[in-house]
Formats: structure tokens, C-alpha cells, sequence
């Protein structure tokens, strides 16, 4: 019973964000609907983080007494967590802390984590595994620049209502049954309680977004999942490194393809907003002119949950191979390989007004050709 209990306190934490918006919602609301990666057309509470971080909260005293390990173990988590979680909190209420400064807390907190749990010691490659062996201090920076950036990338892909969170509640379910297969019971628990949290939030954010992940929300579970995944082939020999890589892989392709996008292609700076990302695209080329077309009809709030489960199935190109052959090499690239090409095949067609008719949403599929 401790899923459910812990799905429950979750929600019943967003629950008593959005009952309480009329208080908070100036400070909290994410009001400003002009900026570019804006998706939504109404105001909604962005502290959604509140309720997942209550849920695993509940999870620690609920699960932690009975496993010796998890006692130690999760808690050393939560104080890393701590750097990311509050800079990206304090984003959510005073809209003032950059982009950089966020960056620079999750690399903190992969610090605290490398120093109290150990960092990556191995990543497949024999010369680089000797060097990050015979070297702590590279061990130390390849933590760091490798979990804060799985970090940051979870918050890239937080646009529409219910895509971060289930796209987290898909990996951390993911990292719990490898780990259930290898045994490794205190990793196991702690990612059903973080899915078992983040889906009691996900009755407020999918699919009206009654409120929002936010940044400290999103920063809060890609430092919790990026670090499983690195403590799980730290602690199981036989759970190979580019594992951690493929459970991730769709922020992180997200993440290093918006960079290329934006400083090869469009020549601005990378941390330059913008609404070319590929869930912005589905949202408006093959979801929103569903409705649009027809200017009788004003857009449905659903409208923006539409978008989401289309990336939810292109996650699982990468994510239902690495559940399943966590420990061969040549399937797991070959999985990456295959989400990048789909991935690239989508945004192209998007870019450039090809959408594929099998795509389309029937209303709009029976009466638009494909281009």
C-alpha cells in the first residue's frame, strides 16, 4: 500500500496548491503568456514540485525504516537535491534566476553527490574507464557536467501539460524494473515512490494543467532520475553505462539538438527561448490546426494535452529496448540510434510543413492532403 499512499499525498498536495492559487497565484502563476515557449493561454500555479517533493518526502519516512540501505540512501539523495530544487523554486516565484545560475546549482548538487555516493567510474570505453579511475577529480567533473546536464534537460522538455511528467514517470518506472531485475531493492523503491509521486501530480497537470511542474519541479526529478541511473551502474557491475544514457536519452538528444539548432542553424545564443522545439511543433502542426482551421471554433483547453502523448510513444523508442536489454551494448545504441532518426525524420517534416497524414488528428486527416 505505500504506492498508492504515496501517489496520494502527492495529490492531495497539488490539490491544496490549486485551491489556494487566489493567495499564492500572483507570485506563483505563471502569467506571462507572450513569452515564446509559452503553450498555455491561461494562468495556473508553476510550483508543481511542491507536490512531487511532498510525495517522495512521504515515501523516505513511509519505505525508509524498513530497508537499511534506502535509510542512507535516499536521504543523502534529498540533500543533493536540495541546490537544484530551491535555485529552480525560487525561478518559479521570482521569475529572476537565470538560466546560468540554475545550470551552476545542478552541477552543485552532482558535487554533493558525487561526495557522498561516489560519481561515474565507468562508461564503456576502456581508456576513458582507466582515466576516470586513476583520476577522481575527472571522475568529479564528468559527474557533474553529466548530471547536471540530465539535469537541465528534463526541464527543456516541460511544454505541455503532462509530457515532463509522464516522460518521468516513464523512466523512473524503467530504471525500477532494471533495477528490480538486478536486485538492487533501495534503487528499486526509490523510483517507484518518485513515479508513484509524480503520477499523483499528474491528475492536476494532464490534461487541463491546473498547475505546473515548473522549474523546480523539473530540476528536482532529472537530478533524482540522472542520479539513479548513475548510482544503479555504480552499484551493479552488470547494468551497462550506456544503459543510464538510453533511459535518458530523449531530454538529452532534446537538449543537445536545441543547442546545435540554435547556434549552427540560427546563430543565437543557446539559452535564447524560442518555440522550435519538437513538442511546440506538434503542438501547433499537427494538434492545435486541428481547430484552427475552422475559425468558428475557438481552441479546446485539451488542446494542449493532445501534444503530449505523441512524444510519450517517441520516448519509447529509446525506453522499451533499454528496459529489456539493459546489458547489451549493440541494442542500446542501436536503440539511440533509432530515436535520433525518428526524432530528426518528425522535426524535418514539422519544420517544413510535410506533416505525415497518418499523424493527423481524424477530424483534420479526412480533409488535408498531405503536403
Amino acid at each position: 500500500m505505500s504506492w498508492p499512499i504515496i501517489s496520494a499525498i502527492a495529490f492531495l498536495a497539488g490539490g491544496l496548491i490549486v485551491v489556494s492559487e487566489r493567495w499564492h497565484g500572483r507570485y506563483t502563476g505563471d502569467s506571462d503568456l507572450h513569452k515564446p515557449q509559452a503553450m498555455h493561454t491561461r494562468a495556473a500555479p508553476r510550483v508543481g514540485g511542491l507536490a512531487v517533493v511532498a510525495g517522495t518526502l512521504a515515501g523516505l519516512l513511509v519505505l525508509g525504516p524498513r530497508n537499511m540501505t534506502l535509510s542512507w540512501l535516499w536521504p543523502a539523495l534529498f540533500v543533493a537535491a536540495l541546490p537544484v530544487f530551491v535555485a529552480g523554486l525560487l525561478e518559479d516565484i521570482t521569475k529572476d534566476i537565470g538560466a546560468g545560475k540554475r545550470l551552476l546549482a545542478a552541477f552543485l548538487s552532482a558535487a554533493i553527490a558525487w561526495w557522498l555516493l561516489g560519481g561515474i567510474s565507468r562508461v564503456g570505453l576502456s581508456w576513458v574507464d582507466d582515466w576516470l579511475s586513476a583520476w577522481p577529480i575527472g571522475s568529479l567533473l564528468f559527474t557533474m557536467i553529466a548530471v547536471g546536464g540530465c539535469t537541465h534537460a528534463l526541464n527543456i522538455v516541460d511544454g505541455m501539460n503532462g509530457l515532463a511528467g509522464m516522460i518521468a514517470s516513464l523512466i523512473a518506472v524503467s530504471l525500477a524494473l532494471v533495477a528490480w531485475q538486478v536486485q538492487d531493492v533501495p534503487i528499486f523503491l526509490i523510483a517507484t515512490a518518485l513515479a508513484s509521486a509524480t503520477l499523483g501530480f499528474l491528475v492536476w497537470n494532464f490534461p487541463f494543467g491546473r498547475v505546473f511542474l515548473g522549474d523546480g519541479g523539473a530540476y528536482f526529478l532529472g537530478f533524482m532520475l540522472a542520479e539513479l541511473a548513475v548510482q544503479l551502474v555504480v552499484r551493479n557491475p552488470g547494468v551497462s553505462p550506456f544503459y543510464a544514457l538510453a533511459v535518458l536519452f530523449y531530454p538529452v538528444f532534446e537538449t543537445l539538438f536545441s543547442i546545435w539548432r540554435r547556434k549552427f542553424k540560427r546563430g543565437v545564443p543557446v539559452d535564447q527561448p524560442d518555440a522550435l522545439h519538437l513538442h511546440q511543433l506538434v503542438f501547433r502542426r499537427l494538434v492545435r490546426i486541428t481547430f484552427s482551421r475552422d475559425r468558428r471554433h475557438a481552441v479546446p483547453a485539451l488542446c494542449n494535452a493532445m501534444a503530449s502523448p505523441y512524444l510519450w510513444v517517441l520516448a519509447l523508442i529509446s525506453l522499451v529496448p533499454a528496459t529489456v536489454w539493459w546489458d547489451d551494448v549493440a541494442i542500446l545504441s542501436l536503440s539511440m540510434t533509432a530515436f535520433a532518426a525518428a526524432y530528426i525524420w518528425l522535426y524535418v517534416r514539422l519544420i517544413t510543413w510535410r506533416r505525415p497524414r497518418w499523424l493527423l488528428l481524424p477530424s483534420l486527416g479526412r480533409r488535408v492532403r498531405n503536403d
